[in-house]
């Protein structure tokens, strides 16, 4: 296939053979337009543009359209930028970052110094490792495989970059022999082993023993993720976004993911289940209620009229759970509103998930 550029030639050539065929000179077509002489001798000898005013004029003038001229005049201009290399370069680079945010947030990816490279192509580069594709017209493996709320449509560039820190990150990890009867036990125990809420900082050692590395990437900007499971050759994975930031919250989540990886909802092709907002789709009620039945494997008592803190306390005492544990359970059966001022100086798991993978946070 020829891929030379054919040739196009200036404005004010096409003008100057108009005027030469019609036998007109450019005194005289200059009074025809109404214009100065040097007007029309500065388009043909293309030191000046040919603007929207003066192609209607030039058309009337020929009997031509005003569009014409000035397609004579952008064909001509494209043609040139075509061939100017330095151009074309900055062209091909426009090129490289529309795909390359079109698979990932580049400027929270860079901001949290996973993308470390100054040129596009360096950066087009490490995106492509960090997804494991080889092409930027890839999507990568994980894709369309994602089960999510809107199970139907692909993931978004944010939810792409979010998880591809999670693999990034757990790929450095090791744990021991993923054992089913390990995790189980694990999880009838979180709520208490996060009383203080600066345990949280131990839960990936207790995790990595029963198999499971646990992994945190904080919630990207816009992101409705909350958490993530998958499994891979190594064993299961668990990821948290520390969306929603309050110890209960977060600890749900965990128990959440918990749940999927216990029920056998992850498989070891590394393709994710990816929650948002509490919920994805699929088994999401059994994975709630198991979750929900690890909390607390007991009905809480019945409440006074009037709830106070002492009885939170005193409650979340007889548990071993912190007091925010109990709220939490409260005010999703609908018992306590969401507003409650018992949520004042909630603590937030965040710091502590910090410390689960320094490298994955940025």
């Amino acid at each position: 296939m020829d891929t030379t550029l054919a040739e196009a030639f200036p404005a004010g050539e096409h003008l100057a053979d108009e005027l030469e065929a019609r036998g007109w000179t450019q005194a005289e077509f200059a009074e025809i337009l109404g214009r100065p002489t040097q007007f029309v001798s500065e388009i043909i000898q293309g030191k000046k543009e040919i603007t929207r005013e003066s192609a209607a004029q030039i058309g009337a003038a020929f009997g031509t359209s005003a569009e014409f001229w000035l397609n004579v005049q952008n064909s001509y201009f494209l043609w040139k930028q075509r061939l100017d290399p330095d151009i074309q370069e900055d062209l091909d680079d426009v090129k490289t970052r529309a795909k390359i945010n079109a698979l990932a947030p580049m400027a929270v990816l860079r901001k949290r110094g996973i993308i470390t490279a100054t040129s596009t192509a360096g950066q087009a580069q490490q995106l492509m490792q960090l997804m494991g594709i080889e092409t930027l017209d890839e999507q990568p493996p994980w894709h369309m495989a994602a089960r999510r709320a809107n199970n139907d449509e692909p993931l978004t560039p944010t939810q792409n970059g979010w998880f591809a820190c999670v693999r990034r990150a757990a790929a450095t990890m090791s744990s021991h022999t993923f054992s089913h009867h390990m995790l189980e036990e694990l999880a009838k125990q979180v709520s208490r082993l996060v009383r203080d809420p600066g345990d949280f900082k131990r839960l990936p050692e207790k995790f990595g023993a029963a198999g499971v590395r646990l992994v945190f990437v904080e919630a990207f900007p816009s992101s409705k993720i909350s958490g993530a499971s998958y499994a891979d050759e190594a064993g299961p994975v668990i990821a948290l976004s520390g969306r929603g930031h309050r110890l209960d919250k977060v600890l749900f989540t965990l128990l959440h993911e918990i749940a999927h990886v216990v029920r056998g909802d992850v498989s070891k092709n590394g393709k994710p289940l990816i929650d948002e907002d509490d919920h994805t789709l699929g088994d999401e009620d059994q994975a709630d209620e198991l979750a929900s039945g690890w909390v607390f494997d007991q009905p809480l008592p019945r409440p006074p009229s009037r709830i106070g803190a002492q009885w939170i306390n005193a409650v979340a005492n007889d548990r071993g759970v912190h007091p925010i544990v109990v709220i939490g359970r409260l005010q999703r059966e609908g018992v306590l509103p969401w507003r409650t001022a018992l949520v004042k100086n909630a603590p937030s798991a965040t710091p502590y998930l910090k410390a689960w993978n320094v490298e994955a946070t940025g």
